[in-house]
């Protein structure tokens, strides 16, 4: 039970309200996250903290985050909607 709250609370905070970011945050989270290993889940539930302005450049491709462990999930997240 207190996973499906915290799981509940995760897709809420994946809403930023910024279209751009709503379409890669919110698909992922509801369809990639629960199958995500436990390392991957944490980068996750740390690059929801950050700002929506670096979110939105990361993920406009305009700069990458200097944190590796936030760059990997970008990644994971980026590489969902443009498949190689």
């Amino acid at each position: 039970m207190p996973e499906d709250i915290e799981y509940k609370r995760l897709v809420w905070h994946s809403r930023r309200g910024m279209l751009e970011l709503d379409v890669l945050l919110i698909p992922f989270v509801q369809d990639v996250y629960p199958e995500l290993n436990t390392d991957d889940q944490a980068r996750y539930r740390a690059l929801i903290e950050c700002e929506d302005n670096d979110l939105f450049s990361w993920f406009m491709q305009r700069s990458r985050p200097e944190d590796p462990e936030l760059a990997r999930i970008v990644d994971l997240i980026l590489r969902r909607v443009q498949p190689v």
